[in-house]
């Protein structure tokens, strides 16, 4: 399956979060644009989850343990870990879900 990402539907799925989403059968990519400021509150998924940082200044809390993530950077949270985070400036950053986030699928 060939999908130019720039054509994916955006959603705004928080405030301040607009992501677009790939899915296989497999796993799931989310494509997101962040603006500064914008908080992903404190929660955990039954997903592997991976974050690239593509553009911008993340703060992450993973279980106990807050880092700033820049572009260039890469992180795995574990299945059912708790996390959060803060945009410190706006960011472009690609999530990897495992296995699919069949909540993130949206009619286009």
């Amino acid at each position: 399956m060939l999908k130019e990402i720039s054509k994916i539907e955006q959603i705004e799925l928080f405030k301040g979060f607009k992501g677009r989403f790939f899915h296989t059968n497999s796993y799931t990519v989310a494509f997101w644009e962040i603006e500064e400021g914008s908080i992903l509150p404190l929660h955990a998924h039954i997903h592997e989850q991976s974050t690239q940082i593509i553009e911008g200044k993340l703060e992450m809390t993973i279980g106990d343990k807050t880092m700033v993530l820049e572009p260039g950077m890469i992180v795995s949270i574990p299945s059912n870990v708790m996390h959060s985070g803060k945009a410190l400036t706006t960011c472009k950053l690609t999530d990897i879900f495992c296995p699919v986030r069949e909540d993130y699928k949206f009619e286009s």
